[in-house]
């Protein structure tokens, strides 16, 4: 009797360390089985899952064809800057300057704060073409102008979401909820990275505020943790905890994971959950990181030349020098960089987000570093393999915001989701092209409209991925970045 008790209390402290993934296998209904075999057969069909090795789950995979960009570098400004004041020029809204908005544009549509009939609002600076494209550009990005012709243009933009939050998340995962992966995840888990010593998705925040959702726009979402992307910050340690604390050596620290990785790879013999491998692998990353990070950080080490064309101050925070930063990283195989550029929520409310106030010191900061960037990537040979981005998440109306229905002082333009620009470079891209048009006014597309899923299909080609190939099965689903649509690569911007 004390033996069958021993074997009992056996079996249960077994079933104590199944996971809820073995147990449903093994269950004797056989459900469980089932439902991962049809997993299974869904991950080994016609799609593409990538198979990492669970001991190093940012290994470099092959993609589904030769790709002409290797890394991505996404510059988003968040709070959706004006494409009127800046790359889609309209003489004839210059002209209805003042004039009351025709009621055709205002009948079924919701605006968050324009009320009653509000004027139309004429460009606030003035545009003028440049380069071999003739490109359009306001006088707030002098530097950028000198740059256009490596740019192409995607001026027909457009979301069905016209709030900041969600259509953020629109812009990088496709979704307007949390919970999807952004799209540096799924290129991170697709492709994997080329230097082991370094996280394969950073993240380098600006403007002094982080986005109103937060670390949901760099989530994995349900992809495996490890390819979230890691904030790192230009002032103080560039990672959170990256640094030992006081009292503890590095060949202490090393001595601690030598242990735990014992430990880890008792518990994988034992129960063979690849997870745990998992694990041990992102220990060791956090590990090497310690001494990557903080040099590939460190912007001092660039000579006066190169700081004085970002317009770089080392040890603060600012676009500039995550534009550096952004060289640096790529430089050194990181595979998705992405930036995120608070400040540009110009509905007139107050001075700091006026189109005639804060929108010009937002022009300011941004104009020289990005510029610079596009030309020290070309210097250095990296152009042409980084895909370089440009966007907002949705873009701003024609007519001048009104609040409570009357003129403001200030001047601003409300949130505008059926048409924004956003701009490419590099990576394959065609130089010097603008594909779609607006009407009139810059109020929607005219001729060749882009939702998002093309925009996003049209990036993972760059990268040689399909993206109704790159899928991933949760909750019964082939999930992928382009959602059900059948996205269109925008062949008119391939080199």
């Amino acid at each position: 009797m004390k033996l069958e008790s021993l074997l009992d209390e056996a079996r249960f402290r077994s079933l104590e360390h199944q996971t809820r993934r073995q147990f449903l296998a093994r269950c004797t209904t056989g459900l469980g089985a089932m439902f991962l075999a049809s997993q299974a057969k869904a991950a080994t069909g016609s799609h593409f899952r990538p198979r990492h090795d669970p001991s190093n789950p940012l290994d470099a995979l092959p993609s589904h064809f030769q790709g002409t960009a290797k890394r991505v570098i996404y510059l988003h400004m968040i709070g959706a800057p004006s494409q009127l004041e800046l790359f889609d020029y309209k003489p004839d809204l210059e002209r209805l300057d003042g004039q009351p908005c025709p009621q055709s544009f205002l009948e079924g549509t919701n605006f968050p704060f324009i009320q009653g009939t509000p004027n139309m609002l004429g460009p606030q600076f003035p545009f003028r073409q440049y380069g071999e494209s003739g490109a359009w550009i306001s006088d707030r990005l002098p530097h950028f102008s000198k740059v256009v012709d490596e740019v192409s243009f995607i001026k027909t933009l457009h979301t069905d979401q016209f709030n900041h939050g969600p259509a953020q998340l629109m812009v990088h995962s496709g979704q307007p909820r949390i919970g999807h992966p952004s799209i540096g995840s799924w290129v991170t888990w697709g492709l994997g990275t080329e230097n082991s010593d370094l996280p394969g998705f950073v993240v380098l925040l600006s403007g002094g505020r982080i986005p109103r959702v937060g670390k949901a726009l760099w989530s994995s979402g349900f992809l495996p943790s490890v390819y979230q992307g890691v904030q790192c910050r230009s002032k103080g340690d560039p990672v959170l905890h990256v640094s030992n604390p006081e009292g503890m050596s590095r060949d202490l620290r090393r001595s601690a994971l030598d242990t735990l990785k014992t430990l880890n790879r008792q518990t994988h013999d034992a129960f063979g959950d690849p997870e745990t491998l998992t694990r041990i692998a992102q220990y060791e990353m956090a590990f090497r990181m310690q001494t990557a990070v903080p040099e590939a950080m460190d912007i001092s080490r660039e000579p006066a030349h190169v700081h004085e064309m970002y317009g770089t101050a080392p040890g603060k925070e600012s676009f500039a020098n995550n534009c550096l930063l952004a060289r640096r990283l790529i430089e050194r195989d990181v595979r998705f960089v992405q930036l995120y550029d608070w400040g540009w929520d110009s509905h007139g409310a107050a001075e700091n987000e006026a189109l005639n106030e804060g929108f010009k010191d937002k022009c300011l900061e941004v104009d020289q570093p990005m510029s610079a960037l596009l030309t020290d990537l070309k210097q250095r040979g990296l152009l042409e393999d980084t895909l370089v981005v440009w966007s907002g998440e949705f873009g701003r109306t024609p007519m001048r915001e009104n609040r409570h229905g009357r003129e403001m002082e200030l001047v601003g333009r409300d949130h505008n989701p059926a048409a924004f620009t956003a701009w490419m470079a590099g990576g394959g891209v065609k130089p010097g092209v603008t594909y779609g048009e607006t009407d009139e006014v810059g109020y929607s597309p005219a001729v060749n409209p882009v939702p998002l899923q093309d925009f996003h299909a049209t990036m993972l080609h760059l990268l040689g991925l399909e993206d109704n190939k790159l899928i991933y099965p949760f909750q019964g689903l082939d999930r992928r970045l382009t959602g059900i649509h059948n996205a269109k690569v925008i062949e008119e911007l391939l080199a």
